[in-house]
């Protein structure tokens, strides 16, 4: 999108407004991508207050967690749980999910597919394994923990479908180290079968959610790159290259070829990526997300609480973007109904 000069002048209280928010595309955005500004320091600044007012957020829901899971987020930025689940019931969660079937979406980047379903009331209510995992404590503590935010998160049942080639030649851009956003944010994987070490593990660098002096230089230089960045970078996630890490006194990244039922939850601040897959290849997950105003100091209402909401709230984002579409675009095609488990594409 292009800004034009009196578009940004008749927008300016918007644009203004709005850095005290999660905006942070480069390229959309007048002030964020304001090469004067990054000089003097604006997207530094926005970096240390999220990260300040995060850690704030974090003490007051700090009894959410276990110390020992504190002790590991505070070292790595992730905290592993094998076994997360009594076995029986692990088995249970995914014989419940082998059996069902039910609407998808697909999303294509280079080739691979990221495939979600919505833990809807439908598949809930076949599936109470599933409800049950969403209302227990730990999963339901380490995310608000991680996240900064004691809110419901988002979850979804996902699918990862590795080279799938459409044709075009274009690799996975999950595949190449990055951070989400300028923000401290989780997301969660509870996987449903074992990863293989060479099937496009989650991959992390450990330590690389702390903001050091060598992180903030390179925020800082990145920021005044970004907006002649490739895409994803010039869209405020930006990627990094094994030098970057070195310069920043970061290891290099640990893969999770981790056996089912293990359970990851991870600051997205943090560098991370999709490893590599050699072969075509299908990772099951039940998947969940957290990411707020990193400038609000509480955690405000959390609507989604609400059974009736959080159950149906991510069919109603398909459809608004599906309404909205013509003007917003719509990357999640709805792919059929399918099971978790299926590898095929439509």
């Amino acid at each position: 999108m292009t800004v034009g000069p009196l578009r940004t002048t008749l927008l300016m209280p918007w644009w203004v407004a709005s850095l005290a928010t999660g905006a942070k595309s480069f390229i959309d955005h007048p002030l964020i991508g304001s090469r004067r500004l990054n000089e003097a320091g604006l997207h530094v600044a926005r970096v240390r207050l999220a990260h300040a007012l995060a850690a704030r957020r974090r003490a007051r829901i700090a009894g959410l967690v276990r110390d020992e899971d504190r002790a590991a987020f505070a070292r790595d930025g992730f905290v592993v749980r094998h076994d997360f689940l009594p076995p029986a019931v692990f088995e249970r969660l995914r014989e419940g999910l082998q059996g069902w079937r039910g609407p998808c979406r697909d999303m294509r980047q280079g080739d691979a597919v990221t495939r979600r379903f919505a833990l809807d009331p439908a598949l809930l209510a076949t599936v109470p394994e599933a409800r049950a995992l969403l209302a227990h404590p730990d999963w339901q503590g380490l995310i608000r923990y991680v996240a900064s935010f004691d809110r419901e998160p988002v979850s979804y049942v996902q699918t990862i479908l590795a080279q799938r080639g459409d044709g075009s030649g274009r690799a996975d851009p999950q595949l190449r180290l990055h951070a989400d956003a300028f923000q401290p944010s989780a997301k969660a994987w509870l996987f449903l079968d074992d990863v293989a070490p060479d099937e496009g593990p989650l991959t992390y660098v450990p330590g690389s959610h702390r903001l050091t002096p060598q992180r903030i230089a390179w925020e800082k230089a990145m920021s005044l790159a970004a907006p002649q960045a490739e895409r994803l970078t010039a869209r405020g996630s930006f990627r990094v290259g094994p030098n970057d890490l070195a310069e920043m006194g970061l290891s290099p990244p640990r893969a999770f070829a981790v056996p089912a039922n293990t359970l990851v939850v991870a600051d997205t601040y943090g560098f991370h990526a999709r490893g590599p897959s050699v072969r075509p290849s299908r990772r099951t997950e039940i998947w969940a997300y957290s990411r707020h105003n990193p400038f609000n100091p509480w955690s405000g209402a959390d609507l989604a609480a609400i059974p009736a909401i959080r159950e149906r709230r991510v069919g109603a984002y398909w459809k608004g973007r599906d309404l909205l579409a013509r003007w917003l675009g719509q990357p999640w095609k709805a792919a059929g109904i399918r099971s978790p488990f299926d590898a095929e594409l439509s």
